[in-house]
């Protein structure tokens, strides 16, 4: 604690101000914990991310840690046991703390290892979503979306009261964390958050009743190459409102899928080539951005694949003489060409069939939903706890209890 600057006492500048109201909660609080955490951590020996400020690496000689925070919950993993110990050691001479031992629960997501693989759900907590929404008993559904239908703000009636709507809302945006096929759903009737109708609280009803039959689903991970892997898609034109076109992207790190997108477009796009080749500049700088994130955790990347299903698109994003037809297209979206050019992305043509990222730009029929979900490394089977990472809880003032 300080003095504020400007009201310094100069006759007792090493006196602190008597708080009337309890630190924790204010607005400067969260920023003031993290810098607290934060120095402490550097002097530790750890360096800051640049891709991602919550996450801190140590690297000396052949050891080598990992430590994200969020708020006050904590994951730390590592390569040496002894030094993982040795730090949280270290943290217990600061800050009051409570180690949680091995990871198996971290902001609603369960986390669940056995010998083939690591599984992320969060099926405790769809299953309280249900309950909350009284749905629970309500008939399953085979997919969280109406094929070939988009909604529309003028279907249905104004809901009178739009709390529950919008409540329900943001508890599916967070199920999306471990959720990839309810992505394109979600992001559907989170745009008419503002003024929803009954006929979007249909949609919702029907994401709820999906959820209802795949609660227990979730991500799985094993142990793969260091290869990634991006599927980049549009619907041109979708929108029925506005003609916006929806963007999907999925990026996979070998086998397992460490980012998905589904989202609608900047602006109107004159050509299904513009709608593709936006979205390719979209996943190309998430591309990036992961570049940047495993060159922090020091680990060594090939050059990363972009695959699309639009030939124009794809010739756009490798010929380097610019068109007079594309003088239309923003020049920011030339970043993808720029990586090309520069080998710091190859992209590739795959078939319609097959290309991944539609699960993220419309609603399909139960056949083709069900056989990209399969693509996806979803679980859906209980696995045995076995080892795992620490997962740690700084004790700063509150009090809280964990599962």
């Amino acid at each position: 604690m300080k003095q504020p600057t400007g009201f310094v006492d100069a006759q007792f500048p090493h006196f602190v101000c008597k708080l009337t109201r309890s630190l924790y909660g204010l607005k400067q609080a969260p920023r003031a914990w993290f810098s607290c955490f934060s120095s402490y951590l550097e002097e530790l020996g750890f360096v800051s991310s640049m891709a991602d400020s919550s996450l801190f690496v140590y690297h000396s000689g052949t050891v080598l840690i990992y430590l994200l925070i969020y708020v006050d919950d904590i994951l730390i993993t590592g390569n040496n046991s002894s030094s993982i110990a040795t730090l949280i050691t270290q943290l217990g001479k600061l800050f009051s703390k409570k180690d949680l031992g091995n990871l198996h629960y971290f902001l609603g997501i369960e986390v669940q290892r056995s010998t083939a693989g690591l599984s992320l759900t969060q099926s405790k907590y769809a299953l309280d979503l249900l309950r909350r929404t009284d749905m629970l008993d309500a008939k399953p559904y085979a997919t969280p979306a109406v094929s070939g239908k988009r909604l529309s703000i003028h279907d249905g009636d104004v809901l009178s009261d739009p709390t529950v709507f919008r409540s329900v809302v943001g508890a599916l945006q967070y199920l999306t964390i471990t959720r990839p096929d309810i992505a394109f759903a979600v992001n559907q009737v989170c745009q008419f958050l503002h003024k929803p109708t009954t006929t979007h609280w249909v949609a919702v009803k029907r994401i709820l009743r999906y959820i209802k039959k795949t609660h227990n689903h979730g991500l799985f991970y094993r142990p793969g190459s260091l290869n990634i892997n991006a599927f980049s898609d549009a619907d041109y034109a979708g929108d029925p409102d506005d003609r916006i076109s929806t963007g999907g992207s999925c990026i996979y790190l070998g086998p397992n899928l460490i980012s998905w997108s589904s989202k609608k477009q900047g602006g109107v796009s004159r050509s299904s080539t513009e709608a593709e080749y936006r979205q390719l500049a979209y996943t190309a700088a998430t591309i990036s951005w992961f570049r940047h994130l495993f060159k922090d955790l020091k680990l060594p990347l090939s050059c990363p694949t972009l695959w699309c299903d639009n030939i124009s698109a794809l010739s756009l994003a490798s010929n380097p003489v610019f068109h007079t037809r594309t003088r239309h297209v923003e020049v920011d979206y030339h970043y993808v060409r720029e990586k090309v050019v520069r080998r710091e992305l190859t992209v590739h043509y795959l078939c319609t069939t097959n290309m991944i990222a539609d699960l993220f730009t419309k609603g399909l029929p139960s056949a083709r939903f069900s056989s990209l979900v399969l693509k996806l490394p979803v679980c859906a089977r209980p696995v045995s706890l076995q080892g795992g990472d620490n997962s740690m809880e700084i004790d700063n003032g509150k009090s809280s209890i964990k599962d």
